[in-house]
């Protein structure tokens, strides 16, 4: 029987009804029949999704965080120093609804939306110990010192941030343009840096604050958010602490700017015809974020100390408002029979500037391992 009789007898199948051999396997089968064989020998197989978190690297910013959380000393610092900030923020309108009316000799009947304050003075209740009534006890002239102490921890907070945010916005703005151009903008920096460091920063605030500080009290005493209860005066001295403060993290800003632009990237960003502002903003500014946040907080805990310390000398809060350092001053004379007043402000004092401390080493070392060695 020759081919042609063997195809007439035995028709080839048509297209759509082939079978394949079964010896040839799809891309699907090997999969799988290799991922059997590595079943049936015992060799574990990596998971696809396990596959795709190796591919996947973190990057710079998620593995300084991941040291971050590994630092005990920095989360520990962090807690204390959310749980201080929530005590200063709603902690007054907390504390002004808990109690009942109370029969004062010299006021009548009120209630703890007046006696919880950090200004009522209540004359029959002078220099008392802790009680249910006054969670911390009162001062010479009877007021909560409780009330008066969240009232201190928010002047603190509040003046650290308006001096950080002076300090982080011409830090930033001066350090990188004398950093990027140099020339004049770097030389005025330099020699205005060098002045600077030269006059002792808290004399100059003591000697603005005593020029300006009554006239500050004069005019500024009439704004609402400030009031007249003792605050004006805060707005000079932020203003005073962020004039000694930013030349500093301009220095460093600019330092940190001279060595990215050196860089590669910023090179290529030149060589595609990149404009220098869009440069500075899209690639350098960005990049200083380390060193900033860094700095910053480190500087808090120096911005708190200086706050204290003017409101010691009497030229910062003025009564009757309520500040750490001014809550020491008062009670100084009266360290040898209630030595308390003295030391829950200056507890609280040394608590938030520790905290600060700690967590600003602790953004350090996280950002830049090489400062442990």
């Amino acid at each position: 029987m020759d081919t042609r009789d063997q195809f007439q007898r035995y028709p080839p199948l048509a297209a759509d009804h082939a079978m394949a051999p079964d010896n040839i396997m799809t891309p699907a089968t090997t999969e799988m029949s290799d991922m059997l064989q590595g079943h049936a020998l015992g060799v574990a197989m990596p998971d696809v999704q396990e596959l795709e978190k190796r591919e996947k690297s973190p990057t710079p910013l998620q593995e300084s965080l991941r040291r971050l959380r590994r630092d005990k000393r920095a989360m520990v610092s962090i807690s204390v120093i959310g749980f201080l900030v929530l005590i200063a923020l709603v902690g007054p309108s907390i504390y002004q609804h808990i109690g009942g009316p109370y029969i004062s000799a010299l006021n009548g009947v009120i209630g703890p939306d007046v006696y919880h304050t950090f200004y009522h003075q209540e004359l029959n209740s002078l220099d008392q110990l802790p009680s249910s009534m006054y969670w911390l006890g009162t001062d010479s002239l009877g007021r909560d010192m409780f009330a008066r102490l969240m009232q201190g921890l928010l002047i603190s907070l509040s003046v650290a941030l308006m001096v950080e945010v002076v300090d982080i916005v011409l830090g930033i703005s001066i350090g990188v343009l004398a950093g990027f151009y140099g020339g004049w903008i770097d030389q005025s920096l330099a020699r205005f840096t060098d002045v600077m460091f030269a006059f002792p920063g808290l004399l100059f605030v003591i000697l603005l604050l005593g020029i300006f500080g009554p006239t500050a009290d004069e005019k500024l005493s009439n704004i609402p958010i400030i009031g007249a209860n003792g605050n004006a005066r805060l707005i000079l001295v932020s203003l005073a602490l962020a004039i000694t403060i930013w030349p500093l993290m301009a220095r460093y800003v600019r330092g940190q700017t001279l060595q990215l632009k050196e860089q590669q990237f910023v090179e290529a960003a030149h060589t595609v015809g990149t404009s220098n502002t869009r440069i500075i903003l899209r690639h350098i500014i960005p990049n200083l974020f380390s060193i900033v946040v860094v700095a910053a907080t480190l500087n808090i805990s120096n911005t708190i100390v200086a706050e204290a310390g003017i409101s010691l000398l009497g030229l910062g809060v003025q009564p009757p408002g309520s500040s750490l350092g001014l809550m020491i001053s008062n009670a100084s004379d009266l360290i040898d029979t209630h030595p308390w007043e003295v030391i829950v402000p200056s507890v609280t004092l040394a608590i938030i500037v520790l905290a600060f401390s700690f967590f600003g080493d602790g953004l350090r070392d996280a950002f830049d391992p090489r400062s442990k060695d």
